[in-house]
């Protein structure tokens, strides 16, 4: 057996929080040239972010449009230790928070990061691709979360905080316009609804932007067409007591990014011409038979792309009764998605995919919390979700394997967790917490099948499975307030990850492949301090030592149906990951902010796994980038009766070779650096004018990535043979205006 090093990760993470909002003259009770409070919402009540015990990044809506992030995804970019990467280009999204993620391409497994929007829990990762518009802030929680919250996680979550109905009437809209003729543009209206009731109506919609290019026709690709819609109605019959109503909508037909060739592509029949990797990232390639297009419904002209519509509805209900807070969350979420991707990159038939799902989730959460002042401050509540998932997706193979191929199957889950946490202020200086979690699970997949086109040979019948598995989670923590402006704290906390199913391409009935993949545990010792020396500096600090036990990776198997490798999840017995986090905002003098992070983590597999080869990973580093680096400066200064704010962020991630668990020792040294996502920075700039003294208006020019990087997201092969890059966006520059009534 390997030998077992201890390894430690060194993250240096600055998080950037309110500093954007030092482009304008301070609010009322902040003085110049001092760091503001967040405030944050993260332990289930409203506190200052220094005083939580947590590693815990917030970013305001000023921030997260310095640094770009319309969607979930560009979050990777602004915080540390995080990465949202897309499967072969899709909206299915593969997140990953201190090296904890899951990559599939199938829409049925939970996430190991939870993403909410309003305590609202996404169940699926697909769901979490809406638009990001009317946010307050962004709170990104590292490390297993359970005991607070609706839904279990090992790696962490992201928690969207929307702006709320406003007692005073407000209005605004926001532009923006850029290269390849990008418009995003949003708008509210906010005020009282007579004495108890207030409304808020947020749009936003997104169109153009078309950066690709068909390497053959000139055709353009990566146009959005997006339209998104927030109600909210709030009713506030006492002090005491809120009920919020909202309703979300959403439509999504946007093309889809490109893939592109990182190697050369041959195709399976020699009569077809070879294509070279392509060399400019505006590169890439589709096509459609026509007879796959009338097979799953669209036009044979049709982009790479998406038609889905997303809709729900929440009620979110408190009631304060005595020094007891008693809170009610019901959410209702349907997706419907319909998803074209040429996983290919070329003119050919050889990797064409289309998925359909319909996806219905309904969940109840109830807390009862105390609300009054006190050594004790406590949380218990149950959560209840139920979730039905349909999903076909098909696949194009014909020019490689003379075949296409259907995947069908139905998928129903039910959760029901109870969780608590308790707060003792023991001291003045020490308080200690204790939380946990019973938490039960049921899913079965149902009707499991791939059908190859006109081989009836590999048309298996439907196979059904189950899995059920009750297990817990908590945490135990102590922290000490050494100083006045410093915390000290120490954790320790367990989390669990839902089992799930390999529902890829696979006509076998090998329980091997077919069986459940068991769920994931992972303990987590966490050491920390928050201090703010001074009023203009801030400096976090974090520590920590994960455990794994069974963790979910992807591996391969070998099909004796179909005679060929697919994927199956499989459990890692043990591994570990290390790091170390830190978080700093410096005000040196009045208008000038100054953040950085940079991060360093370490992971490797610490007991025997083998792939399909008998290849013995013991040992091995886990797959995910070590090193993120970036920060943000902003300066804002009088000019005239107008006020000017210059502002840089910028952001690194480190290099990483993927899928080497696929690859047997013959030819890991081959496809391993072949696979190898390069390092990379991205740098973006704004400059914007308003009033000098807090007026209504705001204009703004922008770039990003201004040094024109060329760099990929992830890369990939879906049939062995056709290689392929998701590439990130080269610069784009535009102008940006905002007005407040």
């Amino acid at each position: 057996m390997a030998h077992r090093s201890v390894s430690l990760a060194l993250s240096v993470s600055f998080v950037l929080g309110a500093a954007a909002h030092a482009q304008s003259p301070p609010p009322k009770g902040v003085d110049a040239g001092r760091l503001e409070d967040i405030v944050v919402t993260a332990q289930r009540r409203e506190e200052s972010a220094q005083d939580v015990g947590v590693a815990i990044s917030v970013l305001g809506a000023e921030a997260l449009r310095d640094a770009g992030v319309s969607n979930v995804n560009d979050l990777q970019h602004a915080t540390p230790s995080l990465e949202v990467e897309p499967a072969f280009s899709s909206g299915q999204p593969q997140f990953r928070l201190r090296g904890v993620g899951f990559i599939d391409y199938t829409s049925n497994n939970s996430s190991p990061v939870g993403v909410a929007v309003d305590e609202i829990p996404a169940a699926f990762p697909v769901q979490t691709q809406g638009q990001i518009f009317d946010i307050a802030r962004v709170e990104v929680l590292r490390g297993p979360q359970g005991t607070l919250y609706g839904r279990n996680t090992t790696g962490g979550a992201v928690n969207f905080i929307s702006n709320r109905p406003t007692r005073e009437f407000g209005a605004g809209v926001n532009v923006e316009y850029g290269s390849h003729y990008a418009f995003a543009g949003e708008a509210f209206v906010s005020g009282p609804l007579g004495e108890q009731f207030a409304g808020r109506i947020a749009i936003a919609s997104e169109q153009g932007g078309a950066w690709q290019r068909n390497r053959l026709t000139g055709q353009s690709l990566g146009d959005k067409d997006r339209l998104a819609a927030r109600a909210q109605l709030e009713w506030a019959p006492s002090d005491a007591a809120n009920v919020r109503l909202t309703l979300r909508g959403s439509r999504d037909q946007s093309d889809a990014y490109g893939t592109q060739l990182i190697a050369r592509f041959v195709p399976a029949n020699p009569a077809r011409a070879a294509i070279p990797a392509d060399t400019s990232p505006y590169a890439t390639g589709w096509s459609l038979l026509p007879s796959f297009a009338t097979t799953v419904g669209i036009s044979p002209t049709s982009k790479p792309g998406v038609d889905n519509t997303n809709r729900g509805v929440d009620l979110n209900a408190n009631v304060t009764v005595g020094g007891v807070k008693l809170t009610s969350i019901t959410a209702w979420s349907k997706l419907k998605r319909q998803e074209f991707g040429d996983w290919d990159a070329t003119q050919y038939a050889d990797s064409d995919i289309f998925f359909r799902d319909d996806i219905k989730v309904l969940s109840q959460e109830l807390r009862v919390a105390s609300a009054g002042a006190g050594p004790l401050a406590w949380v218990a509540g149950g959560f209840y979700s139920s979730e039905k998932l349909n999903e076909f997706f098909y696949g194009d193979f014909t020019d490689r394997l003379g075949a296409s191929a259907l995947t069908r199957y139905r998928q129903e889950g039910k959760s029901l967790g109870l969780f608590g946490q308790v707060d003792w202020n023991a001291t003045e200086t020490l308080k200690l917490t204790a939380g946990l979690r019973r938490e039960h699970e049921t899913r079965d997949l149902l009707g499991l099948n791939t059908s190859f086109g006109p081989f009836p040979s590999l048309n298996g019948g439907p196979q059904n499975r189950s899995l059920s598995d009750t297990d817990w989670s908590g945490r135990l923590a102590a922290e000490w307030r050494f100083a006045p402006r410093a915390l000290g704290y120490a954790s320790v906390s367990r989390g669990v990850k839902s089992g799930g199913f390999t529902a890829h391409n696979t006509v076998s009935d090998n329980p091997t492949i077919l069986d459940a993949f068991k769920p994931e545990r992972l303990t987590a010792f966490e050491i920390g301090v928050k201090a703010e020396p001074t009023q203009q500096l801030r400096l976090n600090v974090a520590a920590f030592h994960y455990e794994y036990r069974d963790q979910q990776v992807l591996s391969k198997y070998f099909d004796p149906v179909s005679q060929s490798f697919v994927g199956r999840f499989i459990n890692a017995p043990k591994s570990k990951i290390d790091g170390v986090e830190a978080e700093l905002e410096w005000v040196p003098v009045d208008g000038l902010t100054i953040g950085q992070y940079v991060g360093y983590k370490t992971g490797k597999f610490t007991d025997r796994v083998l792939n399909s080869d008998d290849v013995n990973f013991d040992g091995r580093d886990l797959d995910f980038p070590k090193t993120s680096y970036g920060g943000q400066v902003s300066y804002g200064f009088p000019v005239g009766a107008f006020r000017l704010r210059a502002e840089t962020n910028y952001s690194f991630r480190d290099r990483y070779d993927q899928f080497f668990l696929l690859e047997s020792s013959a030819t890991l040294a081959t496809l391993g650096p072949q696979f190898r996502v390069d390092s990379y920075w991205l740098v973006n700039a704004s400059l914007e004018l308003a009033p000098a003294d807090g007026g209504p208006w705001s204009v703004a020019i922008w770039g990003r990535n201004l040094t024109n990087e060329k760099y990929y997201l992830t890369k990939n092969f879906f049939l062995p043979g056709t290689n392929i890059g998701a590439a990130g966006q080269p610069a784009t520059f535009g102008v940006r205006a905002g007005y407040r009534f």
